[in-house]
């Protein structure tokens, strides 16, 4: 899809082409040269007064340069040239005999050298005697190539001036985009430079108003998601209290079990608004290592993970942030996708890549895209078998991508997901 910039100017480039043409064609009809028909008129005008100058004064031939001599072979006659040539002679109503050669260029007493782009005529003036009148050549063909490399570098000219202007019309548009791709992986949109045209300053302060109000929500929501959060806990640090003098034993581990649940939602919602607001110092870590020490720790809680070659990487980022964020992946493959299977491996663009597969049922492909909502789950009907809040994805993206890195996850061919981590590398053997 071309983009409207693009767009814009080969719209500029189009109209300045079409209007070089029309002008090349008006071009072509002011400067063409005249017709064959009045060419012709000319030769035979010539020719007359010619012949009838020489037959009153013969002797006039020297002082003006005429040759004069016999009728001149057949094969020096150009006789396509000489039918037309007599043929609108007569109808003028002149008598001068002509005859057009081609190619000769005339001498004394009638003598001729072959010159292929000459024109010559030979007139009759009475008897055996011929005058020989030397002619420029035909109107000649157009001179396209002149014009066509003006009309080129008219074009060039014009085409460049309009790429300039639609690149400063665009630049607006520009600036939408530009701001776009800045924004933070917190959601911060940066502010922009008011500089330039009055266009571009209007855009860049209109923008930057936009920001401003765009940040305020968002901090403002955040805040009210922890302040949410903490509120929580005293009350359901009472509830707890109570469910322990329920008498009812299977009443009192009911109600406990949904307190864990309450307690654990509250918990990630704490933790998603600190990933988004802290700016934890970088460290320089060995990401293999550390995936080494969560695929231990996820075997001691009895589940099913493995790895394949985790090929030594040195990245930055938090390392606390960073281990939580891989171990809720590793831990939502092993738990929903019924085992895990990780590998680390370098590739040429300086990145380490993490892969988390497994073997679950996969997600529906129209799904895909929000599986990093904020407690969104595939199948709420799971929610009874598999506890949790739906928040370790999200808090893990938002860990990867605050540490300059990606997630993605797709369906894997063969039936599971495919849990990608694309982090930076800073030093790697």
């Amino acid at each position: 899809m071309w983009s409207l910039r693009t767009r814009f100017t080969l719209l500029l480039v189009v109209a300045v082409l079409l209007v070089l043409v029309a002008a090349a064609f008006v071009t072509a009809q002011l400067l063409r040269k005249p017709p064959e028909a009045r060419f012709n008129l000319a030769m035979s005008e010539k020719a007359e007064l010619a012949a009838a100058f020489l037959r009153i004064n013969p002797a006039s031939a020297g002082p003006l340069r005429i040759p004069v001599g016999p009728r001149p072979a057949a094969d020096r006659i150009d006789q396509f040239h000489t039918r037309i040539l007599n043929d609108d002679r007569k109808a003028r109503g002149y008598t001068a005999e002509l005859l057009v050669l081609q190619g000769y260029k005339p001498g004394q007493n009638g003598s001729a050298e072959r010159e292929p782009d000459r024109r010559n005529l030979a007139v009759h003036i009475n008897g055996d005697r011929w005058a020989y009148l030397d002619f420029p050549p035909g109107p000649g063909p157009f001179p396209f190539a002149p014009l066509a490399a003006y009309l080129t570098l008219v074009a060039a000219g014009i085409i460049a001036i309009a790429v300039y202007a639609s690149a400063v019309m665009m630049r607006p548009l520009r600036i939408l985009d530009e701001t776009i791709a800045k924004i933070r992986p917190d959601g911060v949109i940066p502010d922009i430079p008011e500089t330039g045209p009055m266009e571009v300053r209007t855009t860049a302060k209109t923008i930057n108003r936009l920001a401003a109000r765009l940040n305020t929500a968002i901090s403002s929501r955040m805040r009210l998601v922890a302040a949410a959060g903490h509120d929580l806990r005293t009350p359901m640090t009472r509830m707890r209290l109570r469910a322990e003098f329920v008498a009812d034993a299977d009443e009192r581990q009911s109600w406990l079990k949904d307190l864990d649940e309450l307690d654990h939602i509250a918990d990630s919602a704490i933790r998603l608004v600190r990933e988004e607001v802290s700016h934890a110092a970088d460290e320089t870590m060995q990401l293999d290592r550390i995936v080494e020490e969560i695929v231990s720790e996820i075997e001691e809680m009895g589940l099913d993970v493995e790895h394949g070659p985790l090929l030594p990487a040195m990245v930055n980022g938090a390392p606390f942030a960073l281990k939580r964020a891989i171990r809720n992946l590793v831990i939502n493959a092993a738990t929903h996708g019924e085992g895990a299977s990780l590998s680390l491996a370098q590739i040429e663009n300086g990145e380490a890549v993490l892969t988390i597969a497994d073997n679950g049922p996969g997600i529906p492909p129209h799904l895909l895209d929000r599986v990093f909502e904020p407690f969104f789950r595939v199948d709420q009907a799971r929610r009874q078998i598999v506890p949790g809040a739906g928040l370790g994805l999200a808090i893990s993206r938002e860990i990867i991508e605050n540490n300059g890195g990606s997630v993605t996850i797709v369906n894997r061919p063969e039936g599971g997901l495919l849990q990608t981590v694309r982090l930076p590398i800073v030093l790697a053997s």
